[in-house]
């Protein structure tokens, strides 16, 4: 990329504008490839959130965004969509540099992906079902029946440092398509591009619609979850975290969508096309260095391909490109920070002391010019058991564990046996083994000789402890309404009330 923006500074986005935090702090950003500097950002506390709440609380109360017809709404999505495209090379730049996300990614999937999912809820918010008319009832009376949905009002979204552009915009687009505000914490490491964003789509809303405030979460995260005057709250990350915020959003009952932590089971069939499915199986665990919840971290093979599949997985990684992510012919770039590798490399030490074999990698990677930034090599683990830490806790980087099984049920026993759900894959050339075996896996998303393949039309979100609730599609914007039932009798006399003989059984003519 041959944008260069330097140092850059930036405050919070509320109601329209840039605002300095009230102590005066800022954090650093830092680009993980380097451990350098890259912006300044200032550093949100309860204050900024009061501030931000409040402009969120007003605009849904007094500017008109919330009863605007859905043909206007759609048509300022579709206009956020071209302001995204405009600024889109922009956006890549300071992602890919913030977060260590491959430019190659990003420019070709995630930006892209973003702009569709405008487009997208512009399509579904003009036929999604605001009024429906129900029929008259029969007893005790004609009546006209209606379901309203209705926004919930202001809306909380806190987003994770792996994918922080795509991830708010998931939680964005839905918000805005239903008529609510929204007041969004980015995640302290890549909060740039949530609060750029903010300003685009700052040019087609009115001033309050969507707020930016950046901080910690003990700052900033739990004082908007907390807030009396947020409605609902959206967020994305680990599930110890989100077991938290749950607990928070409970105390005032608050609608929650929760998008958790994963260990997602890749099952190799003995049928499976190995041309597709090792190289597939490499980019769904290695694709973003592992960080992302959704990665197949668990890959299970049948005795019979066992030790081949090994040594071709082996042969495979050797061949990816680490280094920076600016650069395009990069395959892999740095994990977020040195803390997170720090964290990937003991977990390679705790999966060796439990007796996995350390097939390739297993070490912090080197990079030539790159020395300072957070690198870790992709590495695999063969003869893995399915009760090692490293085969039921979440790594998020770049670790892939293999898991040999004798039969499917067995696999898929195995497959099921952890706290998650997020996601699962099978590979085969038998399409009724393929659904047979994704009926079975207990995840909300299943990928047939594939992975990673989210789409902005279709719903995501996880089993058991990855989450509640689901992203994109349709379904998103249930998530961000509430349903209002209005009867209106049309029984104008008082004796046909037959209704209002359970109180009064004489009738109320004499009294």
């Amino acid at each position: 990329m041959s944008i260069q923006v330097g140092v850059q500074n930036f405050s919070h986005f509320i109601n329209g504008a840039w605002v300095s935090s009230s102590s005066g702090e800022t954090f650093d950003v830092h680009n993980p490839a380097t451990g350098e500097v890259v912006a300044k950002v200032a550093k949100g506390s309860e204050a900024e959130v009061d501030q931000a709440v409040e402009a969120a609380h007003s605009a849904f109360e007094n500017s008109g965004w919330s009863q605007m017809a859905p043909l206007e709404r759609a048509d300022a999505l579709n206009r956020i969509a071209d302001a995204i495209a405009m600024n889109k090379d922009e956006l890549i730049y300071l992602e890919s540099l913030t977060s260590g996300g491959t430019v190659r990614r990003i420019a070709g999937n995630d930006i892209m992906s973003i702009i569709d999912l405008f487009q997208q809820m512009a399509k579904f918010v003009v036929d999604y079902p605001f009024n429906e008319t129900l029929p008259s009832p029969l007893f005790p009376g004609p009546a006209h029946n209606f379901v309203w949905r209705e926004p919930i009002g202001v809306c909380a979204a806190i987003t994770p440092w792996n994918m922080p552009l795509l991830i708010a915009a998931w939680k964005i687009a839905p918000a805005l398509a239903t008529g609510n505000t929204i007041v969004l914490k980015p995640a302290s490491h890549t909060p740039v591009t949530a609060l750029r964003l903010a300003e685009i789509i700052s040019e087609v809303v009115p001033p309050g619609v969507i707020n930016v405030v950046a901080g910690s979460g003990t700052e900033v995260g739990e004082p908007l979850v907390r807030h009396p005057k947020v409605g609902k709250v959206a967020f994305t990350g680990s599930t110890e975290v989100g077991r938290n915020i749950m607990k928070i959003a409970a105390e005032s009952i608050k609608n929650i969508t929760l998008e958790l932590g994963g260990k997602s089971p890749n099952i190799l069939l003995e049928d499976a096309d190995l041309e597709i499915a090792l190289p597939g199986s490499l980019f769904g665990v290695f694709l973003h260095s592992g960080q992302l919840c959704e990665s197949g971290t668990r890959l299970f093979v049948p005795d019979s391909l066992y030790d081949a599949v090994v040594e071709k997985l082996a042969e495979l990684t050797k061949t990816l490109k680490i280094g920076n992510q600016l650069e395009e012919s990069t395959a892999m770039g740095p994990v977020i920070s040195q803390r997170q590798k720090e964290t990937i490399l003991s977990y390679i030490e705790t999966g060796i002391n439990e007796g996995a074999r350390l097939v390739c990698g297993g070490k912090e990677a080197v990079v030539e010019g790159f020395e300072n930034g957070y690198f870790v090599e992709p590495t695999i683990f063969a003869d893995v058991t399915n009760d090692m830490a490293i085969a039921q806790e979440e790594i998020f980087g770049p670790v892939l564990t293999v898991i040999r099984y004798s039969d499917v049920d067995e696999a898929i026993r195995m497959a099921n046996d952890t706290i998650y759900g997020l996601a699962g894959g099978v590979w085969t050339q038998d399409v009724n083994k393929a659904y047979d075996v994704a009926r079975k896996i207990k995840a909300g998303v299943i990928w047939i000789n594939d992975w990673h393949m989210l789409r902005n039309d279709a719903p995501f979100g996880g089993y058991k402890q990855s989450g509640i609730g689901r992203e994109m599609g349709k379904h998103s914007l249930d998530a961000y309404t509430q349903l209002k039932h209005v009867h209106t009798s049309m029984v104008p006399e008082l004796e046909r009330r037959i209704a209002f003989g359970l109180l009064f059984p004489e009738g109320t003519n004499d009294q």
